[in-house]
């Protein structure tokens, strides 16, 4: 009997716990009531690729029957201002997706990405650069959220010709959008796990603009002693971005530097046509590319259908999610993410040669 019972024994002691199964479901999302209820969001498609690339989008939310209805309004960059009945959409819905709007060079035009910012007060934008499984870029292990305030600074429009030749250009730095682009950063860094915050500024010249900034950056990393913060002058930042990028996690910058840098965090994670992004302020949220579209006037891409639709996908995933619907978010995610690491379809851009159709149907195709 004595026997018996060391032999159980040694079993039970060498005996290993199955593995856990890295396809097994998470622990589920409890809806409140009336979640599932179809959500009314405003489309913008735009200027250039944008109508293909809003168009993809609207292939994948069908084909994976989202609880999703589109409100789309036809506005171009070259209008005067947004329409008030586009301004009046959004502001029911509070949802909006949009492809690129061209911008005129120069000619007094004011661009209309930066009416709709300044008119729904959509102070904060947050463009995700991550390397892609499958996508082979120069540096792995690039993970960066680049969070830019998005409603003063140089973008504030304030210049005028002093006198002929003389042009006087005003960049504009308050407390009140320093302190509420940092505590935003920081909120975001705690939401996701984030373990650091790094401020970009150019304060060792801008000493009271760029001060003020860093000053407010510094009170509110003060509240959050879990989340380490760092401060980088912005010329070094981009050295190092394209010199060692994985060292960043989130990265909280003035408008102009914001744009500067998540461009050229997009360059180095795979291109502006995979990384998403959006707009969001306390009560509007804006979903579009995440980082500039450069291609969003050329005409070749738009009379050969070669655009590159994933950016705007993933960004749409984005904009799932902050409706909470996750699992919506994940398949899209998901399948987009297979279908870059299959390589079977991709646009030029990622070195394939496929069509944005055909891209588009490849996804559609791997949604679980």
């Amino acid at each position: 009997m004595a026997r018996r019972t060391q032999s159980i024994l040694k079993q039970l002691l060498n005996r290993h716990p199955p593995p856990l199964s890295t396809t097994s479901r998470s622990v589920t999302y409890m809806p409140r009531p009336g979640d599932g209820a179809p959500r009314t969001v405003t489309l913008i498609p735009g200027d250039g690729i944008g109508p293909l690339v809003t168009g993809a989008v609207e292939q994948v939310m069908e084909a994976m029957h989202a609880p999703i209805y589109f409100e789309k309004f036809d506005v171009h960059g070259d209008m005067k201002t947004i329409p008030t009945e586009v301004l009046d959409s959004i502001r029911r819905n509070k949802v909006c997706l949009k492809g690129g709007l061209n911008t005129p060079m120069g000619g007094g035009v004011s661009s209309l990405n930066v009416q709709l910012r300044k008119e729904l007060d959509l102070y904060a934008s947050l463009v995700n650069c991550f390397n892609l499984p499958g996508l082979v870029t120069r540096h792995e292990n690039v993970d960066i959220v680049v969070i830019r305030e998005n409603t003063e600074g140089e973008y504030a429009g304030l210049e005028h010709e002093v006198v002929p030749g003389v042009v006087e250009s005003l960049k504009v730095i308050t407390k009140f959008c320093s302190e509420r682009i940092a505590k935003y950063a920081f909120e975001y860094a705690y939401l996701n796990n984030r373990k650091t915050v790094t401020a970009v500024h150019k304060a060792n010249i801008m000493k009271l603009a760029d001060g003020l900034f860093l000053e407010s950056c510094r009170e509110i990393a003060s509240k959050y002693p879990s989340i380490k913060y760092n401060e980088i002058i912005v010329d070094n930042c981009c050295m190092q971005l394209v010199s060692k990028p994985e060292q960043f996690d989130v990265m909280v910058t003035p408008n102009l530097y914001g744009n500067l840098v998540a461009n050229t965090a997009a360059g180095i994670a795979g291109g502006t046509g995979v990384m998403p992004g959006g707009n969001v302020g306390a009560d509007h949220a804006v979903f579009e590319q995440g980082a500039s579209a450069g291609n969003v006037g050329k005409q070749k891409f738009v009379e050969r259908k070669t655009a590159n639709p994933v950016a705007l996908l993933m960004s749409s995933a984005m904009m799932l999610r902050h409706l909470q619907f996750p699992s919506f978010a994940d398949r899209l995610e998901n399948s987009v993410k297979r279908v870059i690491l299959e390589g079977k379809y991709r646009t030029k851009d990622l070195g394939g040669n496929s069509t944005t159709q055909e891209v588009v149907d490849a996804v559609i195709g791997k949604l679980g």
